[in-house]
């Protein structure tokens, strides 16, 4: 990043203090260029719309799910040790935590200029930290920027309208000037890691839908307790609160950002999951343009994966749960993966580290894809119960309309970052 390009906001913003970011933090809506035509808060702004500058837009996304290092690991499991705990999924580590360092989720963005997609989520370190353990903004964001991939021109196709948004949304959500962040999670790959984890730690799947054990698990006798079950509803429950909550640290992060930056915006989840995927049927709503399926057995379509971009560990994008299985451990032992000698980590003693973990063998492979091809053939996709991909929470963030404040609030209703922040960041635009 060119100095000369730095607003003097961003050294004020580094120095902005995490109290003051806790304290400070409330949903601010309206934004320049926003209107609402009634009630008690009936009010047009006076302002032109005023998108994100690039380096805004790079800050609150980086904010959202940059990468800031390796993944320290989890060091002990009582069941395998002394093998290293090999839970995790990803070697590097984020903005935001993820279960078990799973880490299936990916970050798309839109603006007035295009949707576009985070590609991170298996990247290596953004930067080597100093002597000190800081880490310089700087290089993060120049890592990120090489790690954007633009999907489509202007912004996401999704009408501001019910059904598509909800309604105390339409007058605010995806509009001109605006930023949305869209967290992603790969939840068929998400419930895969949670069968390994279930297996590292003596049990298997039971059917509860049906009142059965997964038939032919009893040949894995030797390997684990059959009869030590935990219910397909359970599990599938488990892993899509864990994504959600992956997700929505994920976009809290990226709202304290907006504190120290001093623009407007919230994390919310009013916005319907499947037209923000792709798979509400309506023409011109095609959204992130995500494949997705119908059934008669499902009470909503089900999206899959967006090809070359995230495609969903389960069928059609694996032509057989095993193949997805395979794909999983891929990313765990194979290259640039966090249980691989040859990845670089923080250790003294890396090699020695990365290899301690116990590499899923055969056997254990085909007991975890026997249960999930059950699951698939049973209900007609993976999981069976939950989406294979799923979204729960959004980050908005704009510049805000002061005017509106200091007509309808008491003073201090936003801080000193937001009554400065033209003057700091856009010092050559007319206020």
């Amino acid at each position: 990043m060119a100095t000369s390009a730095i607003p003097p906001g961003f050294e004020q913003m580094l120095g902005f203090g995490l109290v003051e970011a806790l304290l400070g933090r409330r949903s601010r809506r309206f934004f320049m260029g926003a209107e609402i035509p009634d009630g008690v808060f009936a009010y047009k702004s006076k302002h032109a719309p005023l998108p994100l500058s690039e380096l805004e837009k790079l800050l609150v996304v980086t904010a959202c799910a940059g990468n800031t290092g390796w993944h320290n690991m989890i060091y002990r499991a009582q069941r395998y040790a002394p093998h290293l705990s090999n839970y995790a999924a990803a070697a590097g580590g984020r903005t935001f935590p993820s279960a078990a360092g799973f880490h299936t989720s990916t970050t798309f963005f839109t603006d007035d200029t295009g949707v576009y997609v985070l590609n991170n989520r298996d990247a290596p370190a953004a930067a080597d930290r100093k002597a000190d353990g800081a880490l310089e903004l700087e290089r993060v964001l120049e890592a990120m920027q090489g790690q954007v991939t633009k999907l489509q021109d202007g912004r996401l196709k999704l009408p501001a309208e019910v059904p598509f948004v909800e309604a105390h949304n339409t007058w605010v959500t995806n509009q001109p000037g605006t930023l949305l962040v869209i967290p992603v999670a790969d939840l068929a790959q998400h419930v895969l890691l949670a069968l390994c984890y279930m297996l590292q730690n003596g049990l298997v799947l039971y059917d509860d839908m049906h009142k059965r054990a997964i038939p032919g698990i009893a040949q894995f006798g030797e390997l684990v307790d059959v009869h030590n079950v935990w219910p397909i509803t359970f599990v599938e429950q488990l892993s899509l609160a864990e994504v959600t909550a992956e997700m929505a640290t994920s976009c809290y992060a990226g709202a304290l950002m907006l504190q120290a930056m001093g623009l407007g915006g919230w994390m919310y989840d009013g916005i319907d999951p499947f037209s923000v995927l792709g798979a509400s049927g309506v023409a011109g709503v095609e959204g992130l343009g995500f494949r997705y399926d119908t059934d008669e057995r499902w009470p909503y379509p089900n999206p899959t994966g967006l090809a070359g971009v995230m495609e969903g560990f389960c069928p059609p994008h694996y032509p057989t749960m095993r193949a997805a299985v395979d794909a999983v451990c891929e990313r765990k032992f194979g290259a640039g993966g966090p249980f691989n000698k040859e990845t670089p980590g923080p250790w003294l003693q890396n090699a020695k580290v990365r290899g301690a973990a116990q590499v899923h063998d055969e056997a254990f492979r085909e007991c975890v894809a026997l249960q999930a091809q059950y699951v698939y053939d049973t209900f007609g996709k993976f999981p069976g119960t939950v989406p294979s991909m799923f979204i729960c929470t959004y980050l908005q963030a704009h510049h805000l309309d002061l005017d509106f404040y200091d007509k309808f609030y008491q003073p201090r209703a936003y801080l000193h970052t937001h009554a400065h922040h033209m003057a700091q960041w856009h010092p050559a635009t007319p206020s």
